[in-house]
């Protein structure tokens, strides 16, 4: 599933590729990913229309135009890529906005999510309303606000879009296993110390290209949705392995698996 991580590497595509990029036409191969607005809607909007810097926010991300902007949720399986005119379509490629050198690619196998248009800011503001700060913007004192008095799982609290956007299953694993932090520890019982190690590990592992060291590695070393560079195309995110045999674990202790509603947590019973 893209997470932050993964949402703000589609971002450096779309700033590196499509800025300053004027829209020819967008080919929708299958409007299920539409949200709000029709295929000829969309063309109509955005045809003649130039990207601007993009922005992302928690799992959204925004690319404005100077007309309307699009609104991308990757979903569980979305991404977006760069690739040149006239690329041999992917069977999930759903949306492509073809400009003068090369085409972006809204790509999704199971179409959770999709592209909504937003005309002004007060639409957009509409669509990202109920959603909590970004997890890079959050400070320390705004942390402790949001783990004063809450009685539910510090892992809960985490994936919450609604208090904190952009965090996900897999990263909120990986923050609280660097932090030291058993998720199912009621969120207000951190103490300052453990809050402060908490709000450090959520900057370093958001801030990285993949919350996960087994992500496989593209050119140069680095994680392939830190490149965006994977199968020829750009802004593709490749398929993470989770440290679940004890070779992968550096304590070497099992691992327990909890039966929590449509999120699996693994943990260990040793520390780090």
């Amino acid at each position: 599933m893209p997470e932050l991580p993964d949402v703000e590497g589609f971002r450096g595509v779309l700033a590196e590729h499509a800025t300053g990029q004027c829209v020819e036409r967008v080919d929708v191969a299958d409007a299920g990913v539409l949200r709000g607005v029709t295929a000829r809607q969309l063309d109509d909007a955005l045809r003649g229309r130039c990207f601007e810097r993009p922005q992302r926010h928690g799992k959204w991300l925004i690319a404005p135009t100077d007309g309307p902007a699009v609104l991308f949720h990757f979903g569980m399986t979305g991404s977006l890529q760069w690739l040149e005119r006239g690329a041999p379509l992917d069977r999930y490629d759903r949306v492509t906005f073809v400009t003068g050198t090369g085409e972006l690619r809204y790509r999704d196998m199971r179409k959770l999510q999709g592209i909504t248009l937003a005309h002004g800011r007060g639409e957009e503001d509409r669509v990202l309303a109920g959603l909590g700060p970004d997890a890079l913007d959050v400070t320390p004192a705004e942390l402790d606000r949001i783990l004063d008095g809450r009685r539910g799982a510090i892992k809960a609290v985490l994936i919450d879009q609604k208090v904190i956007a952009g965090l996900g299953n897999l990263l909120a694993d990986e923050i609280l296993w660097r932090a030291g932090i058993h998720p199912r520890r009621p969120a207000g019982s951190l103490n300052a110390e453990e809050r402060r190690t908490l709000h450090r590990q959520m900057r370093s592992c958001s801030a990285r290209p993949s919350g996960q060291a087994a992500c496989r590695r593209g050119r140069r070393g680095l994680p392939a949705r830190a490149t965006g560079k994977t199968r020829g195309a750009l802004g593709a995110a490749p398929r993470c392995a989770a440290p679940r045999s004890a070779a992968a674990r550096p304590c070497g202790a099992p691992t327990t698996r909890p039966a929590k509603p449509r999120r699996a947590t693994r943990s260990t019973t040793r520390g780090r």
